[in-house]
């Protein structure tokens, strides 16, 4: 019998903890929450005050008696489920099926899965914090009646099974407005001119860019007018007007929140926001290292915050300056952003001694790579500028001006441990003087042509999130996944698409709930469940002052969409069973077209989707189809019945006749 119970949610995080722990203390896993909303029907009575009607999740029935049996064994009961709103709501849940006094000391939290957190979280238990299980139940609630009392208007008028939600239909609509931004978008011409120039003395040969007339800035917008500029300079002698040199020096970043980590592991990595977050739970939960045995390796991964213990302050103090001298070391507070909830520290490693190049033999690939991210990261943040000598050369060339710089590192600083972007040193400038005259080797012009905005990827969707207020550190991997999962975005090598299916359902959501799904509402309503997490506020009139605005909306969208019927796109294919003009219908993987005859006729087939480019070997129609995975490949229609091979990743262009053989068969 044991003395003590701590309850964490999952068996990873229960066995690291145990080793920490004497054998009077048992450590047990409630997989995640025990208790939620039921599935099949809303859940909420609105009449009785929006009273959430909770029910012990469906097949947790033999855990939760396993549960009830150890409670009632041991003299104490700690809730040590995970230390954020999510976790909170967890413990209160627990506490309720244990029948565990909301009131008593039960609750400990710690940010670390480390000997000392543990044992220091045991000496200080606390009550459950009501305003944080408030906040959850105020975000659950919300989210449920959204989705419940929507998703029904897109059965009748898209197709069944479809779901709409708060969050992620503002995500969405942001995805397809960047679309739209694009499909709209009409390219700029623009030119710049380039002259490359040598020093005399050393014959060194290096690059100026035109930048102005007399002092003042010109804009080259057709070839006419930089013919004319090539003219007027061609004879002209290039004198140095200036030479600036200076120091620049450049700050390390802070260490990791949640959205910054997924975004630099997208970006260096290549990792999806899920996958990240999965790695992360891992590292955070424990790994077998050797003779320590289960060790948690990284603080929290749910977080927005770039605050740092004093203790790990100095352990990483200690590490700069035994690895690479005192002069490398700089102690720096950073200050997290105004919206930042600030529970917990930001992502770092739990013990500064555990390198990565030390325990990668205990590492799977994926691990190593986010946890020498995250530890790298986190030592840089306590590291000395870096220090670059620059230099700034200002050129005449009668009347015209031009620019040239350059920078030589000085002193690495932190980037002797990690690089956030690759710095352009520019050109290689020789050692120059005002009033030389510089040796014209070339003139040159280059057209180009101004670009649309990029669409989103997962890791600039969070960005832009982020940005805008909306959803916080553990709601930016579920939204993402859900509108992948429910076909209303897809990816395109790492770009996200919004298919025709998200589009539709996007335009009936905007044309209905304009106020609801609203990047500036939705980030409202975040900022209100922060107000109720700090007491601020009381959950049940956040959920009253959005209903009734929400309630006007549904009433108006009812009585619109019951006399709209969506008019079907009519396809040039006839059906050949019947004859009738097939029609566009949309399933659960995008388009296809059905025979309108159904239930007569029950006669489909699929889009075949072409693109403008032909087959680089026999000049056929390239076909758009999707792998397994959903990942989009380039066939020739004549693959494989007509003798040719043609089958690609990349889309078909002007250099794909030069690449053809490394083309291969699916």
């Amino acid at each position: 019998m044991a003395d003590r119970l701590i309850i964490v949610e999952s068996p990873a995080k229960a066995n690291t903890i145990k080793k920490f722990l004497g054998g009077n203390t048992k450590v047990v896993a409630s997989m995640g929450h025990i208790r939620d909303l039921p599935k099949s029907k809303l859940g909420v009575n609105i009449e009785n005050d929006f009273e959430p009607e909770y029910i012990n999740i469906r097949g947790k029935g033999e855990l939760i008696k396993d549960l009830k049996k150890e409670a009632s064994k041991a003299k104490t009961v700690f809730l040590a489920t995970d230390p954020d709103r999510e976790g909170e709501a967890i413990a209160w849940h627990l506490a309720h099926i244990l029948e565990i006094d909301e009131n008593s000391e039960s609750r400990i939290t710690f940010n670390e899965i480390t000997k000392d957190a543990v044992k220091e979280a045991i000496k200080k238990p606390r009550t459950l914090n009501k305003n944080l299980i408030d906040a959850q139940q105020a975000r659950r609630v919300l989210d449920r009646i959204v989705g419940y009392k929507i998703s029904p208007l897109l059965w009748k008028n898209v197709r069944k099974g479809l779901s709409a939600g708060r969050v992620q239909s503002v995500a969405v609509r942001l995805i397809v407005e960047r679309e739209e931004e694009i499909e709209k978008f009409i390219p700029e011409e623009y030119w710049n001119i380039y002259a490359k120039l040598s020093d005399k003395n050393t014959k060194t040969i290096f690059e100026a860019k035109l930048f102005g007339k007399n002092d003042k800035k010109i804009e080259l917008k057709n070839e006419k007018q930089v013919k004319e500029i090539l003219k007027e300079i061609e004879n002209e002698k290039y004198i140095v007007k200036s030479v600036k040199r200076s120091e620049k020096k450049k700050s390390p970043a802070p260490p990791f929140t949640t959205s910054t980590l997924q975004q630099e592991a997208s970006r260096k990595l290549g990792f999806t926001i899920k996958k990240t977050m999965s790695v992360a739970q891992g590292l955070y939960e424990g790994v077998k290292i050797g003779d320590r045995g289960l060790t948690g390796l990284i603080t929290y991964m749910r977080t927005d915050s770039v605050r740092i213990s004093e203790v790990a302050r100095a352990a990483a103090k200690k590490h700069i300056e035994k690895i690479y001298g005192k002069e490398y070391y700089e102690n720096r507070y950073y200050k997290s952003n105004a919206d930042s909830q600030d529970a917990h520290e930001a992502i770092r490693p739990s013990y500064v001694e555990l390198t990565p190049e030390n325990i990668k033999d205990n590492l799977s690939s994926d691990q190593y790579k986010l946890y020498k991210l995250i530890y790298n990261r986190f030592i840089a943040s306590q590291m000395a500028n870096a220090v670059y000598d620059t230099v700034s050369v200002g050129i005449d060339a009668g009347e015209y001006n031009f620019k040239s710089s350059g920078q030589k590192l000085k002193f690495k600083g932190f980037i002797a441990v990690y690089i956030e972007t690759e710095e352009d040193d520019g050109e290689q400038i020789p050692d120059l003087n005002e009033n030389q005259e510089l040796k014209k080797e070339k003139l040159e012009a280059k057209q180009s042509f101004t670009e649309p905005p990029p669409r989103y990827t997962e890791a600039s969707l969070v960005k832009a999130l982020e940005e805008k207020g909306i959803g916080r550190p553990s709601t930016y991997s579920p939204i993402i996944t859900t509108i992948i999962e429910r076909r209303y975005i897809e990816k395109e090598q790492k770009q996200l698409v919004p298919t025709e299916l998200g589009k539709v359902v996007n335009d009936i959501l905007i044309g209905n709930f304009q106020d609801i799904i609203n990047v500036d509402f939705t980030a409202e309503k975040e900022k209100d469940f922060d107000n109720i997490a700090e007491g601020k506020e009381e959950w049940k009139e956040a959920i009253r002052s959005f209903y009734d605005r929400f309630e006007k909306e549904l009433e108006k969208a009812q009585e619109k969409l019951e006399h709209v019927e969506l008019q079907e796109e009519v396809s040039d294919v006839p059906c050949e069973k019947c004859g009738r003009m097939m029609v566009v219908k949309y399933g659960r993987f995008g388009k296809f077209l059905a025979c309108p005859g159904y239930p007569e006729c029950k006669n489909t087939k699929p889009i075949v989707e072409t693109i403008k480019e032909v087959c680089p070997k026999c000049g056929g129609k390239i076909q758009v189809r999707k792998s397994k995975k959903g990942r989009k490949f380039y066939i020739c229609e004549n693959n494989p019945n007509n003798n040719c091979d043609f089958i690609s990743w990349n889309k078909p262009g002007k250099e794909t006749k030069k690449k053809t053989s490394k083309s291969r068969k699916k």
